[in-house]
Protein backbone atom coordinates (compact mmCIF):
# COMPACT_ATOMS: atom_id res chain seq x y z
CA UNK A 1 0.00 0.00 0.00
CA UNK A 2 1.59 3.30 -1.49
CA UNK A 3 1.88 6.13 1.18
CA UNK A 4 -0.88 8.15 -0.44
CA UNK A 5 -3.45 5.37 -0.66
CA UNK A 6 -2.34 5.02 3.46
CA UNK A 7 -2.72 8.85 4.46
CA UNK A 8 -6.28 8.46 2.52
CA UNK A 9 -7.59 5.39 4.57
CA UNK A 10 -6.19 7.08 7.96
CA UNK A 11 -7.70 10.65 7.26
CA UNK A 12 -10.90 8.27 6.74
CA UNK A 13 -11.33 6.91 10.08
CA UNK A 14 -12.58 9.68 12.64
CA UNK A 15 -15.57 10.29 10.17
CA UNK A 16 -16.21 6.85 9.96
CA UNK A 17 -16.03 6.43 13.80
CA UNK A 18 -18.33 9.84 14.34
CA UNK A 19 -20.64 8.81 11.74
CA UNK A 20 -20.88 5.20 13.21
CA UNK A 21 -21.56 6.42 16.24
CA UNK A 22 -24.96 8.18 15.31
CA UNK A 23 -25.91 4.84 14.41
CA UNK A 24 -25.30 3.24 17.32
CA UNK A 25 -27.14 6.09 19.36
CA UNK A 26 -30.49 5.60 17.33
CA UNK A 27 -29.85 1.39 17.91
CA UNK A 28 -29.42 2.05 21.62
CA UNK A 29 -32.86 3.64 21.46
CA UNK A 30 -34.39 0.99 19.99
CA UNK A 31 -32.61 -1.82 22.09
CA UNK A 32 -33.80 -0.24 25.24
CA UNK A 33 -36.92 1.68 24.52
CA UNK A 34 -35.79 4.93 25.21
CA UNK A 35 -36.38 8.00 23.14
CA UNK A 36 -33.23 10.29 23.44
CA UNK A 37 -34.68 13.67 22.93
CA UNK A 38 -34.35 14.80 25.49
CA UNK A 39 -30.83 15.26 25.03
CA UNK A 40 -31.54 17.50 22.66
CA UNK A 41 -31.02 21.56 22.63
CA UNK A 42 -33.54 23.25 24.41
CA UNK A 43 -32.86 26.98 23.66
CA UNK A 44 -32.32 29.26 26.88
CA UNK A 45 -32.87 26.54 29.13
CA UNK A 46 -31.00 25.07 32.04
CA UNK A 47 -31.69 21.50 31.16
CA UNK A 48 -31.05 22.26 27.37
CA UNK A 49 -27.38 22.52 27.70
CA UNK A 50 -26.62 19.01 27.78
CA UNK A 51 -27.94 19.58 23.94
CA UNK A 52 -24.72 21.57 23.28
CA UNK A 53 -23.00 18.18 23.57
CA UNK A 54 -25.27 15.33 23.00
CA UNK A 55 -28.10 17.07 20.02
CA UNK A 56 -26.35 16.12 16.63
CA UNK A 57 -25.77 12.48 18.26
CA UNK A 58 -29.36 12.36 18.13
CA UNK A 59 -32.02 11.81 15.61
CA UNK A 60 -36.16 11.06 14.98
CA UNK A 61 -35.94 8.11 13.49
CA UNK A 62 -34.42 5.97 10.25
CA UNK A 63 -34.96 8.37 7.77
CA UNK A 64 -33.65 11.83 9.46
CA UNK A 65 -30.77 9.42 10.31
CA UNK A 66 -30.04 8.17 6.57
CA UNK A 67 -30.76 11.54 5.38
CA UNK A 68 -27.55 12.80 7.72
CA UNK A 69 -25.00 9.93 7.97
CA UNK A 70 -23.94 10.57 3.91
CA UNK A 71 -23.27 13.78 3.70
CA UNK A 72 -21.67 14.14 7.48
CA UNK A 73 -19.49 11.19 6.20
CA UNK A 74 -18.35 12.60 2.77
CA UNK A 75 -17.96 16.40 4.49
CA UNK A 76 -16.22 15.42 7.27
CA UNK A 77 -13.86 13.09 5.10
CA UNK A 78 -12.81 15.97 2.40
CA UNK A 79 -11.92 17.84 5.62
CA UNK A 80 -9.63 15.75 7.03
CA UNK A 81 -7.97 14.79 4.00
CA UNK A 82 -7.49 18.11 2.37
CA UNK A 83 -7.51 20.09 5.69
CA UNK A 84 -5.66 17.42 7.47
CA UNK A 85 -3.69 20.05 9.56
CA UNK A 86 -6.33 21.80 11.05
CA UNK A 87 -9.17 19.48 10.59
CA UNK A 88 -9.74 18.10 13.98
CA UNK A 89 -9.78 21.98 14.99
CA UNK A 90 -12.00 22.91 12.33
CA UNK A 91 -14.95 19.97 13.15
CA UNK A 92 -14.92 20.40 16.65
CA UNK A 93 -15.18 24.47 16.59
CA UNK A 94 -18.24 23.95 14.08
CA UNK A 95 -19.53 21.20 16.09
CA UNK A 96 -19.51 23.55 19.58
CA UNK A 97 -19.71 26.97 17.80
CA UNK A 98 -23.21 25.62 15.93
CA UNK A 99 -24.38 24.48 18.81
CA UNK A 100 -24.14 27.27 20.89
CA UNK A 101 -25.43 29.85 18.74
CA UNK A 102 -28.56 27.62 18.59
CA UNK A 103 -29.17 27.55 22.48
CA UNK A 104 -29.01 30.90 22.64
CA UNK A 105 -30.94 31.78 19.33
CA UNK A 106 -33.69 29.36 18.21
CA UNK A 107 -36.57 28.80 19.08
CA UNK A 108 -37.07 27.87 22.49
CA UNK A 109 -40.53 25.84 22.94
CA UNK A 110 -38.91 22.61 21.15
CA UNK A 111 -35.81 20.29 21.34
CA UNK A 112 -33.42 20.47 18.32
CA UNK A 113 -31.53 17.36 17.38
CA UNK A 114 -29.46 15.81 14.22
CA UNK A 115 -26.32 16.20 12.43
CA UNK A 116 -27.66 19.15 10.07
CA UNK A 117 -26.46 22.41 11.49
CA UNK A 118 -22.54 20.57 11.63
CA UNK A 119 -23.08 19.47 8.36
CA UNK A 120 -24.36 22.74 6.99
CA UNK A 121 -20.96 24.32 8.73
CA UNK A 122 -18.83 21.65 7.09
CA UNK A 123 -20.55 22.25 3.50
CA UNK A 124 -19.96 26.00 4.48
CA UNK A 125 -16.36 25.64 5.62
CA UNK A 126 -15.31 23.80 2.46
CA UNK A 127 -16.67 25.99 0.46
CA UNK A 128 -15.95 29.31 1.52
CA UNK A 129 -12.36 28.21 2.49
CA UNK A 130 -11.92 26.67 -1.40
CA UNK A 131 -12.59 30.73 -2.70
CA UNK A 132 -10.83 32.51 0.05
CA UNK A 133 -7.84 30.42 -0.50
CA UNK A 134 -7.59 30.85 -3.81
CA UNK A 135 -5.97 27.28 -4.27
CA UNK A 136 -6.94 25.20 -7.03
CA UNK A 137 -7.13 21.59 -5.34
CA UNK A 138 -9.31 23.36 -3.25
CA UNK A 139 -11.32 25.23 -5.66
CA UNK A 140 -12.33 22.22 -7.15
CA UNK A 141 -13.54 20.48 -3.72
CA UNK A 142 -16.02 23.97 -3.76
CA UNK A 143 -17.00 22.60 -6.91
CA UNK A 144 -17.86 19.53 -6.24
CA UNK A 145 -19.53 20.86 -3.08
CA UNK A 146 -21.47 22.96 -4.85
CA UNK A 147 -23.28 20.14 -7.24
CA UNK A 148 -23.56 17.41 -4.35
CA UNK A 149 -25.21 20.10 -1.72
CA UNK A 150 -26.29 23.32 -3.22
CA UNK A 151 -29.43 22.38 -2.41
CA UNK A 152 -28.74 22.75 1.35
CA UNK A 153 -29.08 26.38 0.92
CA UNK A 154 -32.72 26.17 0.96
CA UNK A 155 -32.82 24.31 4.15
CA UNK A 156 -32.46 28.07 5.73
CA UNK A 157 -35.76 29.13 4.60
CA UNK A 158 -38.50 27.48 7.02
CA UNK A 159 -41.00 28.71 4.30
CA UNK A 160 -40.23 26.22 2.13
CA UNK A 161 -41.12 23.43 4.43
CA UNK A 162 -43.93 24.42 6.37
CA UNK A 163 -45.46 20.99 6.58
CA UNK A 164 -41.85 19.58 8.70
CA UNK A 165 -40.57 19.41 11.89
CA UNK A 166 -37.32 21.37 10.89
CA UNK A 167 -34.29 22.70 12.80
CA UNK A 168 -33.70 25.42 10.00
CA UNK A 169 -31.88 27.28 12.67
CA UNK A 170 -29.22 24.59 13.10
CA UNK A 171 -28.80 24.73 9.30
CA UNK A 172 -27.99 28.58 9.60
CA UNK A 173 -26.30 28.69 12.72
CA UNK A 174 -23.62 25.53 10.91
CA UNK A 175 -23.61 28.08 7.91
CA UNK A 176 -22.33 30.97 9.67
CA UNK A 177 -20.08 29.06 11.54
CA UNK A 178 -18.54 27.32 8.73
CA UNK A 179 -18.02 30.68 6.92
CA UNK A 180 -16.75 32.76 9.74
CA UNK A 181 -14.10 29.95 10.58
CA UNK A 182 -13.29 29.23 6.57
CA UNK A 183 -12.16 32.97 6.69
CA UNK A 184 -10.73 33.38 10.42
CA UNK A 185 -8.45 30.22 9.58
CA UNK A 186 -7.76 31.01 6.14
CA UNK A 187 -4.30 31.57 6.48
CA UNK A 188 -3.82 27.78 8.51
CA UNK A 189 -3.95 24.80 6.37
CA UNK A 190 -3.20 23.66 3.17
CA UNK A 191 -1.82 26.70 0.63
CA UNK A 192 -1.46 26.93 -2.48
CA UNK A 193 2.21 26.65 -4.51
CA UNK A 194 3.95 29.18 -4.87
CA UNK A 195 6.67 29.10 -7.71
CA UNK A 196 9.77 31.23 -8.25
CA UNK A 197 12.10 32.28 -10.76
CA UNK A 198 15.69 31.86 -9.90
CA UNK A 199 17.50 34.80 -11.10
CA UNK A 200 20.83 33.57 -10.65
CA UNK A 201 19.91 31.51 -13.71
CA UNK A 202 19.75 34.29 -15.99
CA UNK A 203 22.38 36.05 -17.71
CA UNK A 204 21.30 39.81 -17.92
CA UNK A 205 24.16 40.38 -20.76
CA UNK A 206 23.40 38.02 -22.52
CA UNK A 207 20.18 37.06 -22.12
CA UNK A 208 19.27 33.80 -24.04
CA UNK A 209 16.00 34.80 -25.79
CA UNK A 210 18.19 37.84 -27.54
CA UNK A 211 18.86 37.18 -30.96
CA UNK A 212 22.69 37.42 -31.85
CA UNK A 213 22.95 39.86 -34.65
CA UNK A 214 25.38 38.13 -37.92
CA UNK A 215 28.83 39.00 -37.76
Amino acid sequence: MNVEKREFLKNLYFPAMITLVLWVVKLAEIVFKVDLGFLGILPLQIKGLIGIITAPLIHSGWDHLMANSAPLFVLAASLFYFYRQIAYKIFFLIYFITNVWVWFLARGEAYHIGASGLIYGLAAYLFISGLVRKNPRLLAITLVITFLYGSMIWGVFPEFFPEKNISWESHLMGLFAGLVLAIFYRNEGPRAKVYHWDDDDLDDENPYWEIKEKE
